[in-house]
């Protein structure tokens, strides 16, 4: 068993708003989100939100291979992704990770689905995609042929690579 350290130090927290300039080893990362079309047509497009944003470090960016400028951030709905991602969750993904060759078989990925934000584990089939919640007694698998996709308008939008979210 490892010996405890009493020496370590906590460095203090420092808190931030969105008044808080950037320091120079960080980035502001916007947040993607569902907004309904004009009209009441009942129909959504997602779209970067000009306000809503979160901080990172460029270095963690940089760690897990995002370019800056392809970091994005969305929040997480319902209970599909249970017990990993609750309800609010929030996620940051590279929309530089969109196409059907990106997928890691088993990844988190967001996707767009005819408008619908939308976070899944993504499988590649020979003859399509799987969708797969971790909540699979109440969301069982969703499988699509290629036609299917184009179809349901289904894109991957980005791989996630961070999650955070309160333990409520």
């Amino acid at each position: 068993m490892p010996a405890v350290r009493a020496d370590v130090h906590l460095s203090d927290i420092k808190p931030w708003d969105d008044n808080t300039p950037l320091d120079d080893d960080e980035v502001y990362v916007p947040f993607l989100r569902e907004v309904e079309l004009a009209a009441g047509s009942g129909r959504f497009v997602i779209e970067e939100s000009s306000s809503a944003k979160l901080r990172f470090f460029k270095k963690d960016l940089r760690h897990n291979n995002v370019q800056f400028s392809n970091a994005k951030c969305v929040v997480v709905s319902g209970n599909s992704m249970l017990p990993v991602l609750r309800d609010g969750a929030t996620v940051g993904i590279n929309v530089g990770k969109n196409s059907l060759g990106d997928i890691v078989d088993g990844d988190m990925y967001a996707i767009n689905h005819n408008g619908q934000l939308r976070v899944k584990q993504v499988y590649r089939l020979p003859t399509g995609i799987r969708l797969r919640s971790f909540n699979r007694d109440e969301h069982p698998d969703e499988d699509y042929t290629f036609a299917e996709i184009q179809d349901n308008q289904i894109a991957i939008l980005g791989h996630v690579f961070w999650w955070g979210m309160f333990a409520r």
